[in-house]
C-alpha cells in the first residue's frame, strides 16, 4: 500500500468482511479475527492499556449513531477517521478527522428500520486499527 488512503479503504475492507462473516472460528471463539490488525477493547495486543483511548464508543438514539473516541488530537497524534459499518458489510458512514479538530467524535445515519449488529471503527496514526461492536 503506497499511501494512508489505500492502508485506511484495506482495512475498512478488512472490518466489514469480519463483520458479515459469522463463521470465521476465531471470532466465534472471541479472539480476534485478525490479530495484529484489528484491535479490541478485549484483544488489545501490542497497545495493551491503550483501548480506554483508542476503541471507540457507539451511542445509539434512534436512527442516528454517533461513535466517539476518547483520544487527544494533536498534530503527531490523532484520530485519522471513524468508519460504521453494518452487519452485512455495507458502510453506513465514515468520517475523515484532522489533527486540528478538537474532538474524535462522528454522527451517521442508519437505514430506516435498522436492528442489526453495528462495528465502529477508529484509526490512529500511532496505535493503528480499532473496532467495537454494539448495536
Amino acid at each position: 500500500m503506497t499511501t494512508r488512503r489505500d492502508f485506511i479503504k484495506t482495512g475498512v475492507a478488512v472490518a466489514a468482511v469480519a463483520a458479515a462473516s459469522n463463521s470465521l472460528t476465531a471470532r466465534a471463539a472471541g479472539a480476534p479475527a485478525f490479530p495484529g490488525v484489528i484491535y479490541t477493547s478485549g484483544n488489545q495486543g501490542r497497545w495493551a492499556g491503550k483501548a480506554g483511548s483508542h476503541a471507540p464508543v457507539i451511542s445509539r438514539q434512534g436512527e442516528t449513531v454517533t461513535i466517539t473516541t476518547h483520544h487527544p488530537m494533536t498534530a503527531g497524534h490523532y484520530i485519522v477517521r471513524h468508519t460504521l459499518v453494518l452487519e452485512d458489510g455495507t458502510v453506513a458512514g465514515a468520517h475523515t478527522f484532522a489533527p486540528t479538530d478538537k474532538e474524535a467524535v462522528s454522527r451517521h445515519q442508519l437505514p430506516a428500520g435498522y436492528t442489526g449488529k453495528l462495528l465502529a471503527t477508529s484509526f490512529c496514526n500511532k496505535h493503528d486499527f480499532w473496532l467495537t461492536e454494539g448495536r
